[in-house]
């Protein structure tokens, strides 16, 4: 994973595998945060996925460490990914502090940062 301007990553999948990369995104653009109303993938919120030949490992961070829908989220983030993905998929939590750098472009804009 690279970070650029505003937090922005470069998953490793990018590389190894970038015909997965829009179906993976589509999918996970339906897991919103209930509370902001925003997809994981807006929010910035899924930080790395690597993928294998026979599984793929998801590196995710929540909006706040005490997230009362984290366990609903990062379940939900991993049914998606797994159907585009087409392979068992694993979700790690990253110790990595949210903020708002993180989000999209157009949904930070949205936002006004």
């Amino acid at each position: 994973m690279s970070v650029t301007e505003h937090s922005k990553v470069t998953w490793a999948a990018e590389s190894t595998h970038p015909e997965l990369i829009e179906p993976f995104k589509q999918a996970l653009h339906e897991v919103l945060d209930p509370e902001i109303g925003l997809s994981v993938v807006d929010l910035g919120l899924i930080r790395d996925l690597v993928i294998e030949e026979d599984h793929a490992l998801l590196t995710m961070v929540l909006t706040t460490p005490f997230c009362p829908y984290g366990s609903a989220l990062i379940e939900m983030t991993r049914q998606k990914a797994e159907i585009a993905l087409g392979r068992p998929t694993s979700v790690e939590l990253s110790m990595e502090a949210w903020d708002f750098s993180m989000m999209d472009e157009n949904a930070r804009a949205d936002w006004g940062f």
